[in-house]
């Protein structure tokens, strides 16, 4: 649920532990067939929390534990997942399980809102990211440092502003505007999703040069969590974006 701009994955980093491993190295392809996994992971849970909510009637306290309890395994796996790529091959997995939990029941409780709305955010996720992908492979978007320096501070403006909306909701209020439906919300809800979309370019590259500088077959496992963190970020921008967009 949130990103994680690691700077440990970087050329050095990747350079450092080519030098300590060594074996099988990792392939596109392969990080493909893991991030599909993941996805797959994912799917498990989310329709279990999604069947349980509309069969139980909508929201129960089972399915706020399962939401809580879902995100905060999803922080704490994704944290650990970041600072330790060597297993991510085993936390990545978890990470998607949990996140699998917090998907089904937002999307539930956003569907029984606005019926109809999960299956659009669900296509225009994907379709962003074919989209990315294409701009990516094209070149039309080049990953330099400064179009990284520009996402990453982007990126960590946009989760320092909601953290700060979290704490103000413990007293009761909160930013003004970024919530609500009106121009403004929608406006910085197109802007988050956009922010979200280039982190995926940001996440193609160090897949690319992580395989073409022949890391381990472990980071196919980390390229993947990456993606997965991204995706379920964009998911749920997206779906926020339809939400206002629908009260509108």
């Amino acid at each position: 649920m949130f990103k994680t701009n690691n700077p440990l994955f970087n050329e050095k980093k990747i350079r450092e532990t080519i030098n300590i491993y060594s074996g099988e190295h990792m392939t596109i392809n392969g990080t493909i067939e893991k991030t599909a996994l993941l996805l797959f992971l994912a799917l498990i849970p989310a329709a279990f929390v999604w069947d349980y909510f509309f069969k139980s009637g909508g929201m129960t306290p089972l399915i706020s534990g399962l939401l809580i309890g879902g995100s905060v395994l999803g922080l704490i796996f994704a944290i650990i997942t970041s600072f330790s790529p060597k297993k991510s091959m085993y936390l990545a997995p978890i990470y998607a399980l949990a996140e699998g939990l917090v998907l089904g029941g937002i999307s539930a409780l956003m569907e029984s809102f606005f019926p109809g709305i999960v299956i659009q955010a669900v296509l225009l996720t994907f379709g962003v990211l074919a989209v990315m992908l294409v701009l990516y492979r094209t070149r039309v978007i080049k990953v330099t440092n400064r179009f990284r320096m520009i996402v990453f501070a982007a990126t960590g403006a946009i989760m320092l502003v909601y953290l700060i909306s979290f704490i103000m909701s413990f007293f009761g209020t909160s930013i003004p505007l970024i919530h609500e439906g009106g121009t403004f919300g929608i406006i910085f809800s197109l802007l988050v999703v956009g922010i979200a979309a280039f982190n995926l370019a940001i996440d193609f590259d160090l897949i690319e040069r992580s395989a073409r500088m022949k890391a381990p077959k472990f980071m196919e496992w980390y390229g993947a969590f990456g993606i997965m963190v991204t995706l379920v970020w964009l998911y749920i921008e997206i779906l926020r974006l339809l939400s206002k967009l629908r009260r509108e």
